[in-house]
């Protein structure tokens, strides 16, 4: 990966999912795999994070 670890990608990820909370996690992860220059194969991965992530900021607020 572009000179980061996995965790700051994981952080990082988690960050922007909650101060832009995606509609849709997949072409968010997309956009920012194209974006970080981050290396193929952690798109479902990620995915999966940012819609846990997305779950939890739902949780919270209701």
């Amino acid at each position: 990966m572009a000179k980061r670890s996995h965790n700051e990608v994981k952080e990082s990820l988690q960050e922007l999912t909650r101060i832009f909370q995606p509609k849709d996690p997949r072409k968010f992860v997309k956009d920012y795999i194209r974006k970080y220059r981050i290396t193929g194969g952690y798109e479902d991965e990620l995915t999966t994070l940012v819609e846990h992530e997305l779950g939890k900021l739902r949780s919270s607020v209701g």
